[in-house]
């Protein structure tokens, strides 16, 4: 990425004007630069692309456009959620991919700034410019969705703790600088009121992160080890026994701000393919299940929106939020299952050159799709979520 030009003003204006921040973000894309090689990266590893996605973050923030959304202490410049699905909004429209650490920031960055904002304004910023991202320590090899099963301890020793276990499918593990791993203080038995969370760097004495090679090839996800890790009382985010509340809050961003914008990258995905399909006049039976796909995409983002403009307004998000994680996911897999079969022909070669890092990354995305309706709770769960919470159905009869 090129020097910053054309930034955005640093002041107010933006923070109560939502309106004219879209339309000049909007105005920003079409005179910036290194669109064109933007919109077409791609590469052959999950290395290699954070490692783009990371100069664009920092050229948006210094030209201040990806500040807006979020508080001067982690140095922003202000406004709300709302400001920063503009900005997610009018990427898609632009046909320019979402940095890829715009994911884990939206889950992490809003956790930390409310239980542990002197963590937040340390290192958030860093976050926010792309030169660090952080992984999230949640699921082990024997505790998936049911968190409170987990068993990674954390023993309190003096000033600070001791931390020994493992972590299993950590997003963007390999390359995080630090990790929010969820742990247990408690007994077993105490299950999710034994919880609490930390912030630990990668590099600490006894940590161990392996990647994990998925079917693609990519190493996106990790394993980590903890040996003796020895953690500073100060990189306690919440309080000793409330990682719970903790991840309550931060799963009101992964299922709003996270899904918002993962549907806004499928539907750039849907723009692509809807151009490659005129381009080779595909048959009516394909047309019409990209209409039905389509819908479901942007009835998935009306539903997300609702969420976000709650989470702008300071409202708290309850078990609705398992609405928003059911829709978003079954509509990834939907849009990379149609982009597969319109496009299985071309997508099945082997190419040279630049093609064929493109055709890579949409075969990487396909696989990385399978897992959309079981990372982050499976679909079977947020169904049952949404049974007993939300519809007060019967609870399901088991056999003895």
């Amino acid at each position: 990425m090129s020097a910053p030009s054309d930034p955005a003003p640093n002041s107010s204006d933006y923070v109560s004007d939502v309106a004219a921040f879209r339309q000049d973000f909007r105005q920003y894309l079409r005179r910036l630069d290194c669109a064109d090689a933007w919109r077409s990266a791609a590469f052959p590893s999950a290395e290699e692309g954070l490692a783009h996605d990371a100069t664009v973050m920092a050229r948006l923030h210094a030209d201040n456009w990806i500040r807006y959304g979020w508080p001067e202490v982690v140095g922003g410049l202000g406004g709300t959620e709302i400001h920063r699905a503009v900005l997610y909004e009018e990427l898609g429209q632009a046909m320019l991919p979402i940095p890829a650490q715009a994911w884990t920031l939206e889950v992490m960055a809003p956790a930390t700034l409310k239980f542990a904002p002197h963590l937040a304004g340390e290192y958030l910023p860093n976050y926010l410019n792309g030169s660090e991202w952080w992984g999230q320590g949640f699921s082990e090899p024997d505790s998936g969705s049911d968190l409170a099963s987990l068993r990674t301890r954390a023993t309190e020793d003096g000033d600070g703790f001791v931390v020994n276990g493992q972590k299993i499918w950590t997003s963007q593990g390999g390359t995080a600088k630090r990790l929010c791993v969820l742990v247990r203080t408690g007994t077993p038995e105490s299950r999710h009121r034994g919880l609490s969370m930390l912030l630990i760097d990668t590099d600490a004495p006894g940590l161990t992160v392996r990647p994990i090679a998925l079917a693609s090839g990519r190493r996106e996800l990790a394993e980590v080890f903890f040996d003796d890790v020895r953690v500073p009382a100060n990189r306690l985010v919440g309080e000793v026994g409330g990682g719970w509340a903790v991840t309550m809050f931060l799963m009101q961003y992964e299922r709003g701000m996270y899904g918002y914008a993962a549907l806004n990258k499928v539907l750039m995905e849907l723009g692509r393919l809807r151009q490659y399909m005129v381009d080779r006049a595909v048959g009516q039976a394909a047309r019409e299940r990209f209409a039905r796909v389509y819908v479901d995409v942007i009835t998935a983002q009306a539903r997300a929106a609702t969420t976000v403009r709650k989470l702008a307004a300071g409202e708290a998000v309850g078990p609705e939020s398992s609405i928003d994680k059911l829709l978003c996911s079954e509509a990834e897999r939907a849009v990379n299952d149609l982009i597969l079969d319109v496009a299985r022909d071309h997508m099945m070669v082997n190419a040279a050159g630049a093609e064929a890092a493109e055709l890579d990354t949409a075969r990487a995305e396909w696989w990385y799709s399978r897992a959309a309706t079981i990372m982050g709770g499976t679909a079977e769960v947020q169904r049952g979520i949404i049974a007993d919470h939300i519809l007060g159905l019967p609870k399901e009869r088991r056999a003895s």
